[in-house]
């Protein structure tokens, strides 16, 4: 058995995992309850099955062209370090909606302060939908 034929059949594997990881993940994104359960998919399995693809790209194109293939790792890195900031960001901003979630997703957010959690939940209007009494005032004032 040739070198060859020993990493197609990596980066075979490598594309095949990195499939089932983002089918995972958009099946997961379609089918659980809630959005605290839905983020999980798009930022778990889906990341690490893109990365698995961008892995086996950056094989397949190192060998072909006999060099390392720097878009690939720039694209890469930037996934990975995106993925878990806007995850963490858009978990953050349910909460502070407070968006409702089902029983089976447990827990109550000890980082959120009385203060920081307003009276009324915010609608998906924007602000003019809120009430005006709590509008733009700081915990100390209410």
């Amino acid at each position: 058995m040739t070198l060859y034929v020993i990493l197609e059949a990596i980066i075979s594997l490598l594309l095949i995992a990195g499939g089932t990881f983002a089918f995972i993940g958009s099946l997961g994104m379609a089918h659980l309850r809630d959005f605290y359960m839905r983020l999980h998919g798009p930022t778990k399995a889906t990341t690490l099955g893109i990365g698995c693809i961008l892995i086996a790209s950056m094989g397949y194109f190192g060998i072909l062209n006999g060099q390392p293939v720097v878009q690939d790792m720039l694209i890469t890195l930037f996934l990975f370090i995106t993925a878990p900031v806007s995850a963490h960001l858009l978990a953050k901003t349910g909460l502070h909606l407070q968006l409702r979630y089902v029983d089976k997703t447990r827990g109550h957010p000890v980082e959120l302060q009385d203060e920081e959690v307003g009276q009324t939940p915010m609608s998906p209007g924007g602000p003019a939908d809120r009430d005006p009494v709590t509008l733009d005032k700081r915990p100390s004032d209410r």
